[in-house]
């Protein structure tokens, strides 16, 4: 019992998930070996034109004849190639270098540092989880870069050592001085509390902390503590008070997400006379008080650590029988996932280290002592303190559509010409009226849209519900296999499919990432169609922060186009030809992509 609770059963075992990742990493090297070879037999296609124009220059001839070896020499060098993880990798320190530049507003900083962070997590849960999968089935195939899976890893974990240790010595020698100079002191260590502030964090524990936690041991009657994926916890071990016994005890608690992890302190006065905001950090309060919980026994040590699991979903789609059914089974199981990274206190107890790793099975590549708190992306909350907006970026409003700026309504506006939509410098305001318009337009005969990720509060569901309700025919793709939004996805489908819409839920093997909505409007010249194509989600929340462009127009080929999709989608239809859209995988040509 206590191997299977320390070592989770992942969502399938060990060896058919490998062995799906396999399958998954031999389709791409297929599709990338067609793609460099298209990419060369372009190129050489060219080549060949060129110079059968100029046939009568053998000189020119052979020149050529030289180029196409060549550009066939360069495609298949590795090292012309750089490996998409360490390019995400470099991707992040680009974020990172956000959070060091002190031109940038302090709070700005923190914000970004709190990006790095949570980044990362995901990069390890998805990417640095999938070539786990490759190694644990002995796939040792190079990428395209030159590169196995194994020295992949190797990499990755060399590279984010670094990236961790910046991470800190920015947040420690440069955020914390800032934001204490500027009236805000964050207690790094509970011991450096001073005697009234740790009376009122001990007070603050006993009435709002103790109650909620659950310390867990572990012995031969009680098995080793399922650690869910990301949550901070604070490992200790123990000594009993009385008797001879020199045996250490194992124990833990989990720090409570149900809490603010940020906690106010009284304020004080700085050395200057200046009031001065004091927060200390959750963990920092209840490692304090662990005596508490663990009673006739000294702590010899506690140390607060957090995992990572891999979270990557390995679905067989094509053997699923409902879809919804089996990533519903599989996000309860993402929890329980294979331990892929473990950060622990820095100088932390060996002998508490070695029992996590035991326990864990992780590697000692796999393992960041940190220089500080765990799990950096509570400066997000940070920023959302009260009283330092002059530490942060003016927030900017978002613009009015000129083509819109007048009394006629959406439908009118966009017979007059196509309307181009950029975000976040102009309202998405647009986009969610065309929605509602159209849910509440008595002409209106059907709606169809493609989700991907929608806000919290979506507007765009509720006037989708609300079509269905007044009794138009209403399509809607929800994407399920959004990643990290699945079970918000499964929601909005249920949801949906409760209204009366007609919920589809993606095409078998394929995410479909497309932003459209079609409007069927009944109007005096017959049916017109009106599209809304985006590179951005339908979601009013990021669309105030994320760049991206959109455009509204009724051409009647873009139309035909966006109906051709949905049926695609929908059913089994494929169109022959399409007439200004670009459809992939199906097919590519110049136009729009969609």
């Amino acid at each position: 019992m206590a191997e299977s609770a320390g070592k989770p059963q992942a969502s399938k075992s060990k060896t058919e998930k490998a062995k799906v990742e396999k399958n998954k990493a031999e389709k791409s090297d297929t599709l990338r070996a067609a793609s460099v070879k298209g990419g060369s037999s372009r190129r050489n296609a060219g080549i060949k034109a060129e110079s059968g124009s100029k046939a009568d220059n053998t000189a020119q001839g052979n020149t050529a004849a030289g180029q196409e070896a060549a550009a066939i020499d360069f495609a298949a060098d590795p090292t012309n190639y750089v490996n998409r993880e360490l390019s995400w990798l470099e991707f992040n320190y680009r974020v990172l270098s956000e959070s060091r530049d002190k031109s940038i507003p302090l709070f700005e900083r923190l914000k970004f540092l709190s990006i790095t962070a949570s980044n990362l997590d995901e990069f390890y849960m998805v990417r640095v989880a999938s070539l786990k999968d490759m190694v644990h089935a002995k796939y040792t195939k190079p990428d395209i870069a030159g590169l196995t899976p194994q020295e992949q890893l190797d990499r990755i974990s060399e590279r984010t050592h670094e990236l961790v240790e910046m991470q800190y010595s920015t947040y420690n020698r440069s955020l914390v001085p800032a934001l204490r100079q500027n009236g805000l002191r964050i207690i790094t260590e509970h011991e450096d509390m001073t005697g009234e502030e740790a009376a009122y964090a001990d007070e603050y524990f006993k009435k709002n902390v103790y109650p909620v936690l659950t310390p867990m041991a572990f012995d031969s009657s009680r098995p080793f503590p399922l650690i869910r994926n990301k949550t901070l916890n604070i490992a200790a071990l123990l000594k009993k008070k009385s008797g001879e016994d020199e045996e250490l005890e194992f124990a833990m608690v989990q720090v409570p997400s149900v809490i603010s992890r940020i906690v106010e302190l009284p304020r004080e006065i700085d050395e200057d006379g200046k009031e001065q905001r004091v927060v200390i950090l959750l963990e920092e309060i209840i490692e304090r008080n662990m005596p508490a919980l663990f009673l006739n026994y000294d702590i010899v040590a506690s140390h607060p650590f957090r995992i990572m699991r891999n979270a990557d979903l390995t679905i067989d789609e094509e053997e699923a029988v409902d879809l919804l059914e089996e990533i519903q089974k599989q996000l309860k199981k993402r929890q329980w996932g294979e331990a892929i990274r473990l950060e622990i206190e820095d100088n932390v107890d060996k002998r508490l280290l070695k029992i996590l790793r035991k326990e864990l099975s992780i590697n000692s590549q796999d393992i960041f002592e940190i220089n500080g708190p765990l799990d950096l992306t509570f400066l997000m909350k940070m920023y959302g303190l009260e009283g330092f907006e002059l530490f942060k970026a003016p927030r900017y409003v978002p613009q009015p559509v000129p083509a819109l700026m007048n009394e006629d309504d959406i439908f009118t506006n966009i017979r007059k010409g196509d309307i181009l939509l950029h975000h976040p410098y102009q309202s998405f305001d647009p986009v969610v009226n065309f929605v509602r318009s159209a849910a509440r337009d008595s002409e209106v005969l059907a709606i169809k849209q493609t989700l991907y990720r929608v806000s919290g509060n979506s507007p765009i569901i509720a006037a989708l519900a609300e079509a269905a309700d007044n009794g138009k025919q209403v399509s809607v793709l929800v994407e399920l296999k959004a990643r990290f939004d699945e079970e918000n996805n499964i929601n909005w489908a249920k949801m949906l499919e409760k209204a009366g819409c007609h919920v589809i839920y993606g095409l078998v093997g394929l995410k479909t990432h497309s932003k459209i909505t079609l409007v069927v409007r009944m109007e005096e010249d017959g049916i017109r169609r009106y599209v809304h194509l985006g590179t951005g989600n339908y979601n009013d929340s990021t669309a105030k922060l994320y760049t991206d462009c959109g455009i509204l127009t009724c051409n009647p080929q873009i139309g035909e186009d966006a109906t051709a999709v949905f049926n695609m989608l929908s059913g089994y239809s494929e169109p022959l030809a399409w007439n200004k859209l670009s459809v992939a995988p199906s097919g590519s040509g110049e136009g729009s992509c969609a």
